[in-house]
């Protein structure tokens, strides 16, 4: 686990009065590491999950415009992102990430956590839906934004971005020391001018290049056959999502290049979900945070 410097700290302090940090042991057979949150408020839980390559900053726009009085907000780091401990990159597995944070959300229900709205996107549906796969009552509603939810098509080639990742050596001298994709996430943004700020809070927990293995591990997480490893825990969480029954929404990037084309799958799966197609890219909690927002409302209180 890394240390967040005191100018981040400040600024989110400064944008979302009453946060708190705090870190818990999850174990897998990954190994034991420290899962970094933030959380505020209190009332109806909700659970965001970001994906690769952000952590919880992420949700600072969305959480920024929900009552703390009406939720409590918890919003953990993926290990090895953020401010979460550092696996070695063969430790990067779906089923380990999802035996982490489903040890987690079991920490949380001994806590009182009770039953809460899941808000996933990017690698955050996968984890958080194979979690939940084996803890369906401790789901009260879904929000899902710009993610995969099950196994790709028979037939599927990946995108530039992940055919690039497997590239031997110049893929791991470009993530780990170009720090990328952190760097450039405006690349894959509806609007393509980049927010320094945000920009310089993606990097900054990243900067160690001996333990800055995340992105391009969790890059190779995605299939790009029907033997990857990453299958079998996808094929549950599209069974997960797909006999899900509760109040559940969609909020989507229709501008993202990775997940952009992805929107009428999704529904498919989860033909129930209220759908809310925007003009933001793949981050869009940094784009569209009223309508992800709304979204969250509309759900936890359904």
């Amino acid at each position: 686990m890394t240390t967040m410097p005191r100018w981040l700290e400040r600024e989110l302090l400064a944008e979302l009065p009453g946060l708190t940090r705090r870190t818990l042991e999850v174990s897998g057979p990954g190994g034991r590491y420290p899962i970094h949150m933030l959380e505020r408020g209190t009332g109806i839980p909700v659970v965001m999950l970001h994906g690769n390559p952000t952590w919880s900053y992420l949700w600072r726009k969305v959480v920024s415009r929900l009552d703390p009085t009406r939720y409590r907000v918890i919003l953990p780091d993926l290990v090895g992102l953020g401010y979460s401990g550092r696996p070695p990159a063969e430790a990067h597995t779906l089923e380990n990430h999802v035996a982490w944070f489903g040890d987690l959300l079991d920490q949380l229900d001994r806590e009182g956590l009770g039953r809460f709205v899941y808000v996933a996107q990017d690698w955050g549906g996968p984890v958080g839906f194979g979690a939940l796969a084996s803890r369906r009552d401790r789901v009260s509603g879904l929000v899902v934004l710009n993610t995969a939810i099950g196994p790709p098509r028979v037939g599927f080639k990946p995108n530039i971005f992940h055919r690039f990742a497997r590239w031997p050596v110049i893929s791991d001298l470009i993530f780990r020391l170009g720090q990328f994709p952190q760097a450039f996430t405006a690349i894959a943004q509806g609007d393509k001018r980049p927010d320094l700020r945000a920009i310089r809070a993606y990097v900054a927990p990243l900067l160690d290049p001996r333990t800055n293995v995340a992105p391009l591990a969790l890059a190779r997480m995605v299939p790009d056959s029907q033997t990857h490893p990453s299958i079998d825990a996808l094929s549950r969480s599209q069974a997960f999502v797909s006999s899900f029954d509760g109040p559940a929404a969609i909020v989507w990037g229709t501008r993202d290049p990775v997940l952009g084309r992805m929107l009428s799958w999704v529904q498919k799966n989860l033909p129930h979900a209220s759908t809310t197609a925007t003009n933001a890219g793949h981050f869009l909690q940094e784009e569209v945070p009223d309508e992800i927002a709304d979204a969250i409302e509309r759900v936890a209180n359904a």
